[in-house]
Parts: structure tokens; C-alpha cells; sequence
């Protein structure tokens, strides 16, 4: 049976760091209120002449070098963003072209911050079938999609991009090995943005902050991504017939440090196994996953053969885990 290795990692960040003091000083909060309560003590934002594509192209870029393969073989671009350029067309098949890889197919999927989760997912299953190489962006400008006015998403929302490039491998071992998607419609309007669908078009839009972020209930949104995260989790290290113990990495999506700490605790993972950038970085949704992969690889390097245990959940509420061998 064939495999599938990810043979190449990419990250990006804008330059603007955005220290937690500016925005407790403009919501009236204590020094220290926000790293107290999400472990973030600062996140990028970008500048005026950055758009979504441009983070995504930036670490798609180091990841098709880091993996020095020939473009033209790419088969296929899955782009996890809630944030594209323009909300028609796709910000994809731009990528694909300013990246060169003029024979690949390329696709948006708005999975909000389990989208990199979901896209991982659907690039496994493509590069088995098709025994071609596919490359997953996760990307978000975020910024641009705060609501000032409020707190919940104003603390925690960061602008990042993560890829990675999967290829399909002769060890049959490597690849996903157990995944649980998940989804529940109940928790739809936890986290949303009122105006700019098709159920309240932009043309009926009076208010501008009606376009920007709201956080409904940030204790049940918590309370609903730990559950998801949690039991996704153990049901993907079930299919993959492992357990907690097997896992080398934990790579959870970077919401809130205390979220992150919870979820690892109920999984049962061994304290020192989680990645984190959430302190320096912030919330990026869908990218928090790849861009903290790429990140830690850096610090300390990935070994054939080891267990990642990928998980995220979202608005909609929408998420699901991965046990991914490397």
C-alpha cells in the first residue's frame, strides 16, 4: 500500500507585531488581562499592501522549496481561508499561478479554523488516488474581520499562513492513520459575521461593524471546541488503532492556551508533547496548525515514523482530529 509524506513545510507572518498593550489599552483592559486569560501576549497583523493571497503565497513558497520539487508535477492547490481576497473568485487559482504551478488544479475551502483539518483530509485522500503531489495553504487575515468594539474576538484574532506539500510515499506507515471530522450546526451562530451572505447581502448593510466578527457566547464556544476537540481526538487515534501514549507531536489548533492545555490534558497527552506558538502568534484559525508545524520543525525535527496528532475546532461549530504518521 502506498503512503503519503509530507515533504515539504512553510510558514509566514507579517511583519506587525501587535503587543497585547495596544489593544488592552484601546478596550480599557488591565496590563496583563489578555495573556492571562489565551496565553497570547502579542500576534501579526498585516500592513496596509497586504492581502490573504500574499501570506499564502509567502509560505507555499518556502514549502515547494524546502521540498525542491519540480512544480509542474503539482496536481492540485487546496486553500483553507474564511478571509480570501475577493469574495469572487477564488484567491486559489491566483496562488497556483503567481507560485507557477500552471498544470495544478486549485480549490478554496472555507472550513473556518477547522478548515486545514478538513483539507488535510481531502489531500491524503487525492494524492492515494491519484499518486500525485497536492499542495494544502492555510491562511487568514483576520484582522481586517475584527470587530473593535468586540473584546472576545479583538484579543485573540492574528493574520498567519502555514503549508504543506504532500507527496505519496512508499511506506505505507506514513499519512494519515486515523481521522474523525466533525460537525454541530447547534453552535452555528456562536462565532459569525452578520452581513455580506446571501441570507443579508451587503446591499442591505447600514452598520460596517455588521461585516465584522462577532463572538456570541465566548464560555460556550469554549466549552463546544474543547468537547469537539477532545472526542475527535480520541475517535481518530481509535480508527488508527493507537492511543495517546503513541503520540510524539500534538499539534491542536492555536485558539487559547487554556483551551489547548485542556484539550491535551483529556486526550491524555503527556505534558511537553504539544506545540504551541499561540503566545507570540495568536489565533490565525485554519493556520495555526501548518504554520506551528512549520514552526516547530525548526526547534526540534520531525522522525520518520512518528505519530502528529493534528485537532481544531471552530465556527459552525465544525473541526475533527488527524493522526498523521510522518
Amino acid at each position: 500500500m502506498m503512503g503519503v509524506e509530507i515533504i515539504g513545510l512553510g510558514h509566514y507572518a507579517p511583519a506587525r507585531r501587535v503587543a497585547n498593550a495596544e489593544i488592552e489599552t484601546r478596550l480599557g483592559l488591565d496590563a496583563g488581562w489578555i495573556e492571562k486569560r489565551t496565553g497570547i501576549v502579542a500576534r501579526r497583523w498585516v500592513g496596509k499592501s497586504e492581502a490573504l493571497s500574499d501570506l499564502a503565497i509567502a509560505a507555499a513558497e518556502m514549502a515547494l522549496q524546502d521540498a525542491d520539487i519540480s512544480r509542474a508535477g503539482v496536481a492540485l492547490v487546496l486553500l483553507a481561508t474564511s478571509t480570501p481576497d475577493h469574495l469572487l473568485p477564488p484567491t486559489s487559482p491566483l496562488v497556483a499561478h503567481k507560485l507557477g504551478l500552471t498544470g495544478a488544479g486549485a480549490i478554496d475551502m472555507a472550513g473556518a479554523c477547522g478548515g486545514f483539518i478538513y483539507a488535510l483530509t481531502f489531500a491524503d485522500s487525492f494524492v492515494r488516488a491519484h499518486n500525485a503531489p497536492v499542495l494544502v495553504i492555510a491562511a487568514n487575515v483576520l484582522s481586517r474581520r475584527i470587530n473593535p468594539d468586540d473584546r472576545a474576538s479583538s484579543v485573540l484574532f492574528a493574520d498567519a499562513a502555514g503549508a504543506v506539500l504532500l507527496a505519496p510515499s512508499p511506506r505505507a506507515n506514513a499519512g494519515i492513520r486515523g481521522v474523525h471530522l466533525a460537525a454541530d450546526g447547534a453552535g452555528y451562530g456562536l462565532i459569525h459575521i452578520p452581513a455580506g451572505g446571501s441570507r443579508r447581502p451587503f446591499a442591505c448593510v447600514s452598520d460596517v461593524r455588521d461585516t465584522l466578527m462577532i463572538i456570541e457566547d465566548g464560555q460556550a464556544v469554549f466549552a463546544g471546541a474543547v468537547a469537539m476537540m477532545t472526542s475527535a481526538a480520541k475517535a481518530a487515534l481509535k480508527k488508527a488503532k493507537l492511543s495517546a501514549d503513541d503520540v510524539a507531536h500534538f499539534l491542536p489548533h492555536q485558539a487559547n492556551a487554556r483551551m489547548m492545555a485542556q484539550v491535551a490534558r483529556q486526550t491524555g497527552i503527556a505534558e511537553g508533547k504539544m506545540a504551541s506558538t499561540i503566545a507570540e502568534f495568536g489565533n490565525s484559525s485554519a493556520a495555526t496548525i501548518p504554520f506551528t508545524m512549520s514552526v516547530e520543525r525548526s526547534r526540534r525535527a520531525y522522525a520518520e515514523g512518528e505519530v502528529m496528532l493534528l485537532t481544531a475546532a471552530g465556527a459552525g461549530l465544525t473541526g475533527g482530529a488527524i493522526v498523521f504518521g510522518w
